[in-house]
């Protein structure tokens, strides 16, 4: 739908799951993954699939397609 920010290692977008209807947010990283391996490998992976805490944005699912990795948040609200 919109880009919500531009990091080091990659950009976060807003986005609507077409099955589900459910906004989240989609994480791409910037470079590129030649192996599943690779991607679970990564400390971001490893850690978020693991915590669970309020504080904490849910990661609901990890895609690598065409060599290109995405992270798929819950989406949260800020208030400013």
């Amino acid at each position: 739908m919109k880009q919500l920010g531009d990091g080091t290692y990659g950009n976060v977008w807003k986005a609507v799951n077409r099955q589900t209807n459910e906004v989240v947010a989609i994480k791409k990283m910037k470079r590129k993954f030649f192996s599943w391996d690779e991607c679970m490998n990564l400390r971001e992976v490893k850690s978020l699939r693991r915590l669970s805490h309020p504080h904490v944005v849910k990661l609901k699912e990890v895609i690598r397609e065409n060599d290109e990795l995405f992270f798929v948040f819950e989406f949260l609200v800020t208030v400013k």
